[in-house]
């Protein structure tokens, strides 16, 4: 390759990594598979390697993204550095080639790279004090208030030292990623595509309360600063943080490079078997004395490489592609194909999305595609190893379910049905209506709930409330005991807080926790039912989109039908979360930090005695409360003047 060629092609690589950077980092939304990025990475680093002149502005010098205005800076006095990749055993014994080169017979910690997003962790006298992001390796951001969420992070250390830095990595576990993507379809919102953007994005939250529910978990595998201890190596760095209560990775310390490579092998070999996902294995020169002398270019450490594992990807013949119709009506395309073992199970079936993604593919019947699983869990579908030569697939004009004219909702991605009557929709929505995070009727599954469709005895959610035994025991495989018990549970239901109803109405952009809010800032089904755009609209965390959604939905004459023919039968219309006085009418509370009770039961406490609890601090709020370990809210409170309240003046305020 000539200079101009390189310096063309470099360009265009430059451009492409930029936007990926942006993507990974800032929107923890990539566009590109992490094989293929990585493969762009190489390109670029071959041709910078070739004319180094062409480096000058080269993204491969810089770490990470940029740090969120939606958090405070945090300038990290020990840079949080990136790790060079390796993609072959050819160049880890170049690594270990170069780091002998400078220090005799080192000794390797070898471990497990989790797939997460890299934290600070900071303990004062043995109290998490501060948490943060990588950022771009000199400066993060401030999420300690949402770390505070994560039970695995200790709160207190025992023992500690006067001042510990540790770095981790926060990941989401494959079981909760693949419970919230399940949510996510459910309720016809755009899935995560991975367990690592998942945690991301659950991490950068605003409300700390959405975080929590995330269920992240974090991995500690480095000791960034420690005063009043002095450690010798990196797996007896990781001992020590054990015994302080940390989750540790687990490392293995080899005597050579031919020993490092056997444990990156056995690594992989079980990859699928760790509750989180990886993306490779990291070797590390165990002494920090060494690790001293090796130092760090201006991205990397000398003295530790990541080994990335190629994708697993197997190729199978694309066979059918079956429509679903969701309970808002979206056409769900699935891709059904020949079985192949993935992450130690058969898959035969994958997501489509929606048209676009298959245009994106280019996917047509009997085409001979690439399969792999996001995060070892989600089967998906990366594109085609050879075309058949058929045309692309086009999801159906019509209805699969009803027959009538489906019609691209608002965001243009989406075909949807918009018959109210359609029986797919139907199902679909008492099945939502039934689940355990909405009304929570136990025995009231798509089994049963299909069979009552089949034999007409019911056709919307009220109609449950009118079940007979009699009408049960007529439908096959339902005895006498299990009769009984599913309507002891229908009525059970009846006594549901207004919040589980909300939810489970299946109002489009309205999840769990938009449920719980609107219910405790309403009070009543008839408040919510008369409210207007800008009353739903001031809810903590609802936007103009939200806030339609939920004025259009009650503007159907249909939907305060069914609300009527609820209360008739004796469902809860009202919020458990009654107010009990307006002592604190017009006060705003912001709590922040660990607190001894529950952040939720302080703030549902505040609403009911006429205050508002908010996420964020800015010139409207009143008081600021902070528990241990409270952060960039404590510190905004105090730039802003705003009165600061313990746990236990709180309390007071409250009782009295």
């Amino acid at each position: 390759m000539d200079k101009a060629s390189a310096e063309k092609r470099a360009a265009e690589l430059r451009e492409i990594i930029l936007k990926a950077n942006d993507e990974y980092y800032n929107l923890d939304n990539p566009s590109l598979e992490d094989y293929e990025y990585d493969t762009l990475v190489r390109e670029l680093r071959e041709i910078e390697k070739a004319f180094p002149e062409l480096a000058a502005e080269s993204p491969l010098r810089k770490i990470g993204g940029e740090p969120s205005r939606l958090f405070s800076p945090v300038v990290h006095q020990v840079p949080m550095e990136s790790l060079q990749d390796v993609f072959s055993f050819e160049e880890l014994i170049d690594f270990d080639r170069r780091v002998r080169s400078v220090v005799p017979a080192p000794l390797y910690a070898v471990e497990a790279k989790v797939d997460g997003l890299s934290v600070s962790l900071e303990y004062e006298n043995g109290r998490f004090v501060r948490g943060s992001t990588r950022g771009d390796g000199r400066t993060g951001e401030d999420v300690t208030a949402n770390l505070m969420t994560i039970s695995s992070i200790p709160k207190r250390l025992k023992n500690a030292p006067e001042f510990l830095e540790v770095r981790g990595e926060v990941f989401m576990p494959k079981t909760a990623f693949a419970e919230l993507v399940k949510m996510q379809l459910d309720n016809d919102e755009e899935p995560f595509k991975n367990p690592r953007n998942a945690a991301a994005g659950s991490l950068r939250q605003k409300d700390s309360e959405i975080t929590k529910s995330r269920k992240l978990d974090v991995i500690i595998f480095n000791v960034q600063q420690c005063s009043g201890k002095e450690l010798s190596g990196h797996t007896e760095s990781l001992q020590y943080l054990a015994e302080l209560g940390f989750p540790t990775s687990h490392a293995r310390l080899t005597n050579s490079i031919q020993e490092a490579i056997e444990e990156i092998k056995a690594i992989g070999e079980k990859r699928h078997e760790y509750p989180f996902d990886i993306d490779g294995a990291v070797i590390k020169v165990d002494d920090l004395a060494q690790r001293r002398l090796l130092g760090s270019t201006s991205k990397f450490p000398r003295w530790a490489a990541a080994f990335k594992y190629p994708p697993e990807i197997k190729e199978t013949k694309l066979l059918d592609i079956e429509v679903e119709v969701g309970r808002t009506g979206v056409l769900t395309p699935t891709a059904v194909f020949e079985p192949v073992l993935l992450a130690g199970t058969s898959v035969s079936r994958a997501s489509l999305h929606n048209q676009d993604f298959i245009n994106e593919k280019g996917l047509a019947l009997g085409d001979i595609i690439k399969v792999r699983k996001a995060g070892d869990i989600i089967p998906e579908i990366v594109g085609i190893a050879f075309s058949s030569g058929n045309p692309v697939y086009r999801l159906p004009q019509n209805c699969p379910a009803c027959g009538q004219e489906a019609v691209r909702d608002e965001s243009g991605v989406a075909l949807r049905c918009v018959n109210e009557e359609c029986p797919a929709k139907i199902s679909r929505g008492l099945i939502h209506f039934a689940s355990r995070d909405a009304m929570d009727i136990e025995g009231l599954g798509p089994a049963m709930i299909n069979q009552l469709l089949s034999a007409g005895l019911v056709h919307s959610p009220a109609d449950l409330y009118h079940l007979t035994a009699q009408q049960l025991l007529s439908l096959e495989r339902t005895g006498d005991k299990s009769a009984q018990n599913l309507l002891a549970a229908i009525e059970k239901s009846k006594s549901n807080d207004l919040s589980k109803l909300v939810y489970g109405l299946g109002i489009r952009h309205i999840g769990q926790r938009a449920a719980a809010l609107l219910a405790k800032r309403f009070g009543s089904m008839e408040a919510l039912m008369n409210a207007d755009r800008t009353a739903i609209s001031a809810v903590e965390g609802f936007g103009g989109i939200m806030a339609d959604s939920v004025v259009e939905y009650f503007a159907h004459p249909k939907n305060r039908e069914l609300i009527e023919k609820l209360k008739a039968a004796g469902v809860n219309m009202n919020s458990t979360v009654e107010p009990t006085g307006n002592k604190l009418a017009g006060l705003t509370f912001v709590l922040t930090g660990s607190l001894s009770r529950e952040r939720r039961e302080y703030e549902e406490w505040i609403e009911r005695l006429g205050g508002k609890a908010a996420g964020s601090v800015s010139k409207k709020t009143s008081y600021v409360v902070a528990g241990e370990g409270a952060g960039s809210k404590l510190t905004k409170a105090n730039e802003l003047g705003i009165k600061v309240l313990n746990e236990q003046e709180l309390l007071a305020l409250l009782e009295n």
